[in-house]
C-alpha cells in the first residue's frame, strides 16, 4: 500500500497469516517465498495507519502545509520478509528511473512504523540503528530492544516484556500462584522473556517455574506431544504462554487431543486477544484465560475510514493485492477469472459491490482497539516530531552552529533528536513520550476469556496493571467479574507445596526448585508466628513456645511453694516442730524445780529447747518463692540457729564430764573453772563465731534469688544460689565439727554410774544428727531444682526432731508418765548426783 506525500513513512504489517518459504540448498535459483491466509487484524493495522496519516494531513495545526504519504509493506511474518521490507523501505525502491532531476518510484522513508515481531524488529534496527533511522513498533515487546547501545533509533508505544513479565508475577502474587509452567516461542521475543521472567521470579521470591518450554516453530507433532504431555503430568495448574496466535494454534490443538483440562493460562499480549483462539472448539480449555494486552483506546473516525475501502477503487492500484485477498477472504468470493474449478464448486464471484457494514468481524470492530491504538500513537509519535522540526526557529536549533534541520536535507539522526523528545497527548487523553530507552510509560490492560453459556466469548478487562512513581508496579483488578472455568467458580490452587502453618518452618527438597520443600515442626522452645517461614525464632528467655508453636507463652514457675503438697507437708511438719518444743518447754516450765529438770543446768535445757524452736521455723525461710532477703537469711538463721543449739549440747556434754571428774579425788576444781556464767560464755562464744562466718559470707557474696533454666527449658526454678560456695561450706563444716566434738565426749563419759546419764542421749542425738547430715551433702549436690530446698528442709527437720525427741523425750516421758522416778534419790541411784 502506498500513498505519495511530501513526505512519506514506511509501515511493516503481517498481513499474511501464514508463509511458505522454499529450502535454500544453493543448487538452484530459489522460488520467492509465497503468503497465503489473510490475517484481519493485521490488514486493519495498516488501515489504521493509514487513517493516521490521512487525519493529520486534515489537521490544519500539525505539520501545515506538509502532506504526508506512506509505503506499507506486509512481512508475512517471515524475518526474511519483513527484513527487505525494511531495507527497501529505507533506501527507496527505484522501479523507474527517468535520467534527469525526478526519479518515478517510491522514494526511501523518514521513519518506519513497525515491526510487529521482536525478532524481525530486532535484525531491522541492527541496520537502521547504524544510519539512525527512527523506527517505531507497535508490537514489538522483547526487553533487548531496550538497549540504546545497540538499538539507537528504536522506539516502541507497546511496553517492554520486562513490564509485561512483572505485570504477569503481580498476578501470580495476586492469586498465591506459586507454582506455573512456561512456555514460549522459539525467538528472540520467547527466548528473552524467559530468561527475564526466570530472573524476576527468583529475586522478588514470589514463585517457581515447574518446567519452562521452548515451542517449537514449526508444527513438530512429536515435540508438541512430549510438551503436553509435560503440561499434563505437572502439578502446576497455572501455565503462562509467550507466543504467537498462528503456532499457538499448533499447541492448542494438541492440548485438545490430549484433553488437558483444568489449566489456568496466563496469555502474552501477543495472542491475548487472537480472535482465532476464541472458538467453541478452543473455549473448554482456553475459558478463564488471564491475558496482558495492550491498553485500550478510542480512535474516533476509524470505522467510517474502514468502511470506504472498495477494490473497484483500489484494485491493482495503491493496495497492490492485499485488497482482494482481504475482500474475498472475508465474503469468500473470488475475483474473475476464478480460479479452476471455483464456480464449478458452487463458489461466487466478487463483484466489488458487497456491503463491508454487514460483515461481523473485528475488521470493524472498534470496540476494543488496541494494537490500533498503537499504531496510532506510533504514527503521531513521528508526526509530532516531524513537526517540533519544522518549528525550529533557525539561528536556534539544536544542531551545530544552532542549525535547524529542514525537509530538503533531513537526515535520519535529525528526526531521532526529536523523537526522544517529542511530548503530546491523544485525543483519548493519553500521554505519549519516550524514556532514555525508548519506552513508553508502562501501562497494561489485564483481560478475562468468558466463555457465555450459549458458546460464545467474550473478552472483557478486569483491571490494569500500571507503573507509579511511588508504588512501582501497581495490579489492580476487579475479582467480581473473572469467569473462573472451574466447577468451582473460584481461582485454582497452583502451589508445590501447601504453606507451612505457624509453628512449623520450611525445608527445601534437594534437587527440587525452592516452592518444593518440607514443613518441620519447630524445636521446643523456637517458634514461628507466621507462614512460610524459613527458620524458627527462639523464644526470650523467661518464655517458652506454646504446643503448637506459633507463639511464646511465659514459662512455668516452680519453687518450693506453700501451695504444692511437698511445701504444705515441710511447713506442716515445721510448725508441728515448733509446737512441741513450745509443749515441752512449757512442760519444762511447769516442772522447773523438779529433779530431772533441775538436773544438767535447766537454764541450758531451756537455751537448747529455744535454739530448737528457732530450728524448726528457720525451715520456712526455704518455703516461698525465693527473695533477696529470704535468700540471705535462710542459711544465716540456719546456721547460727544449729550452732547455738549444737553449742548447747557440747556445754552440756562438756558439763557432765565436769562432773565426772570432780566426783574424782582432787577433781573438786573442775566444777570451778566451769561454772554457770562460763557455761553461758562458751555457748555466746560458740554462736558469735558461727555469727561471724554468715556475716563475712554475707558481705562477700552475699546468696542472690536466681532463675535456673538448666534444669527443664520449659520452666523457671527459683532458687537462691549460694554466692559463695566457700561459705556455705565453712558454715556446714564449722556445725559438723561442734557436733563432732559433741558426740566424740558424750561418747567417752557414756558409761557414767548414773541412773539418768545423760550422755548417753547426748551420744544418740549425736549419732543421728551426723547420720542426717552426712546424708544431706550428697542428697542436695544431686537434687534438682526446688527439690535441693526439700532436701536442705528435711534435713533441717530430721536432725531437730532427732535432737528434740532423743533429748527430752525421756525427760517428758519421766515427767509426765512415771514421776516416782522423779525423784533426786531415784536420779542419783547408785552413783552421783548428775
Amino acid at each position: 500500500m502506498h500513498k505519495t506525500g511530501d513526505v512519506v513513512l514506511g509501515g511493516l504489517f503481517q498481513v499474511h497469516f501464514f508463509s511458505s518459504v522454499p529450502d535454500l540448498s544453493f543448487t538452484s535459483q530459489p522460488q520467492q517465498p509465497t503468503c497465503h491466509g489473510v490475517y484481519v487484524l493485521g490488514f486493519k493495522l495498516a488501515q489504521t495507519m493509514a487513517f493516521a496519516i490521512d487525519e493529520i494531513n486534515r489537521n490544519s495545526n500539525l505539520l501545515p502545509n506538509v502532506t504526508l504519504g506512506y509505503t506499507l509493506y506486509g512481512n508475512c511474518f517471515e524475518l526474511g520478509i519483513g527484513f527487505r521490507g525494511a531495507l527497501s523501505l529505507a533506501s527507496g525502491q527505484e522501479d523507474q528511473i527517468v535520467v534527469d532531476d525526478t526519479c518515478v518510484g517510491n522514494p526511501p522513508v523518514v521513519g518506519i512504523v513497525g515491526d510487529s515481531s521482536s525478532t524481525i524488529s530486532i535484525a531491522i534496527s541492527n541496520i537502521l540503528g547504524l544510519y539512525r533511522v527512527p523506527m517505531v513498533s507497535y508490537f514489538a515487546t522483547c526487553s533487548c530492544l531496550s538497549d540504546r547501545q545497540k538499538y539507537p533509533s528504536f522506539f516502541r508505544t507497546i511496553p517492554s516484556d520486562s513490564f509485561q513479565v512483572r505485570a504477569m508475577i503481580q498476578i501470580l502474587k495476586h492469586f498465591g500462584w506459586t507454582w506455573a509452567g512456561l512456555l514460549v516461542t522459539d525467538d528472540d521475543y520467547g527466548l528473552h522473556a524467559a530468561r527475564f521472567f526466570q530472573s524476576e521470579l527468583s529475586v522478588s521470591g514470589e514463585g517457581c517455574l515447574a518446567y519452562t518450554e521452548v515451542l517449537p516453530w514449526d508444527k513438530d507433532t512429536d515435540e508438541l506431544r512430549r510438551i503436553v504431555n509435560v503440561m499434563k503430568t505437572s502439578t502446576a495448574r497455572v501455565v503462562i504462554v509467550f507466543e504467537h496466535p498462528s503456532r499457538m494454534i499448533h499447541l492448542i490443538d494438541e492440548v485438545v487431543r490430549q484433553n488437558v483440562a483444568g489449566l489456568q493460562w496466563i496469555a502474552s499480549e501477543a495472542w491475548t486477544e487472537s480472535a482465532v483462539l476464541q472458538t467453541p472448539h478452543y473455549m473448554p480449555y482456553l475459558g478463564g484465560t488471564l491475558g496482558i494486552t495492550i491498553r485500550q483506546g478510542e480512535i474516533p473516525g476509524l470505522r467510517e475510514f474502514l468502511l470506504q475501502i472498495r477494490p473497484d477503487r483500489h484494485h491493482n492500484t495503491s493496495y497492490g493485492n492485499s485488497l482482494v485477498r482481504f475482500w474475498e477472504f472475508t465474503f469468500q468470493c473470488r475475483f474473475a477469472p476464478a480460479p479452476a474449478g471455483w464456480l464449478e464448486g458452487g463458489g461466487a464471484l466478487c463483484t466489488g459491490q458487497e456491503d463491508l457494514g454487514n460483515v461481523d468481524n473485528e475488521y470493524l470492530d472498534i470496540s476494543n482497539l488496541r494494537p490500533e491504538y498503537n499504531v496510532y500513537k506510533a504514527v503521531y509519535a513521528l508526526a509530532y516530531s516531524l513537526d517540533d522540526m519544522l518549528r525550529c526557529k533557525p539561528g536556534r536549533g539544536p544542531f551545530s552552529g544552532n542549525s535547524c534541520a529542514s525537509l530538503q536535507s533531513l537526515e535520519p539522526w535529525q528526526l531521532v533528536y526529536y523523537m526522544e523528545r517529542v511530548n503530546f497527548t491523544t485525543p483519548f487523553g493519553d500521554q505519549v513520550s519516550f524514556d532514555e530507552n525508548g519506552d513508553v510509560i508502562p501501562i497494561y490492560d489485564v483481560i478475562n476469556a468468558l466463555w457465555l453459556p450459549d458458546g460464545s466469548t467474550k473478552l472483557q478487562k478486569v483491571g490494569e496493571v500500571k507503573r507509579t512513581a511511588f508504588k512501582g508496579e501497581e495490579l489492580i483488578l476487579d475479582e467480581d467479574k473473572i469467569f473462573w472455568n472451574f466447577e468451582s467458580k473460584k481461582p485454582p490452587r497452583s502451589v508445590c507445596s501447601e504453606s507451612c502453618p505457624p509453628g512449623t518452618h520450611m525445608v527445601r527438597r534437594k534437587r527440587e526448585p525452592e516452592c518444593c520443600f518440607d514443613c518441620i515442626p519447630c524445636s521446643e522452645g523456637k517458634i514461628t508466628n507466621k507462614s512460610n517461614s524459613l527458620e524458627c525464632t527462639s523464644c526470650p528467655e523467661d518464655f517458652w513456645s506454646n504446643p503448637q508453636r506459633d507463639h511464646c507463652v511465659p514459662k512455668k514457675t516452680e519453687f518450693l511453694s506453700y501451695h504444692d503438697p511437698l511445701g504444705i507437708c515441710l511447713t506442716a511438719t515445721s510448725l508441728l516442730g515448733t509446737f512441741i518444743c513450745a509443749v515441752v518447754l512449757g512442760i519444762f516450765i511447769c516442772h522447773r524445780t523438779t529433779p530431772i529438770v533441775r538436773a544438767n543446768n535447766s537454764e541450758l535445757s531451756f537455751q537448747l529447747l529455744l535454739s530448737l524452736k528457732l530450728c524448726f521455723l528457720c525451715s520456712l525461710l526455704f518455703i516461698g518463692r525465693p527473695r533477696m532477703w529470704t535468700c540471705q537469711m535462710r542459711h544465716a538463721a540456719f546456721g547460727i540457729s544449729f550452732v547455738l543449739c549444737v553449742s548447747c549440747i557440747l556445754v552440756k556434754t562438756m558439763v557432765v564430764l565436769a562432773v565426772f571428774k570432780a566426783s574424782k579425788p582432787g577433781g573438786g576444781t573442775s566444777l570451778k573453772w566451769f561454772g554457770a556464767m562460763q557455761q553461758r560464755g562458751t555457748v555466746l562464744f560458740l554462736t558469735a563465731i558461727q555469727a561471724a562466718i554468715c556475716t563475712t559470707w554475707l558481705v562477700s557474696s552475699s546468696p542472690t534469688p536466681h532463675k535456673n533454666t538448666q534444669y527443664h527449658n520449659d520452666k523457671i526454678v527459683y532458687e537462691c544460689s549460694v554466692g559463695s560456695t566457700v561459705g556455705f561450706a565453712v558454715l556446714l563444716v564449722y556445725i559438723g565439727i561442734l557436733a563432732f566434738l559433741s558426740f566424740l565426749i558424750a561418747f567417752l563419759v557414756r558409761n557414767l554410774p548414773d541412773s539418768f546419764n545423760e550422755a548417753k542421749l547426748i551420744t544418740f542425738s549425736m549419732l543421728i544428727f551426723c547420720a542426717v547430715w552426712v546424708a544431706f551433702v550428697p542428697a542436695y549436690i544431686s537434687s534438682p531444682g526446688n527439690l535441693a530446698d526439700a532436701v536442705e528442709v528435711f534435713a533441717i527437720l530430721a536432725s531437730s526432731f532427732g535432737l528434740l525427741i532423743t533429748l527430752f523425750g525421756p525427760k517428758c516421758y519421766i515427767i509426765l508418765l512415771r514421776p516416782e522416778m522423779n525423784t533426786k534419790k531415784a536420779i542419783m541411784g547408785r552413783g552421783i548426783v548428775s
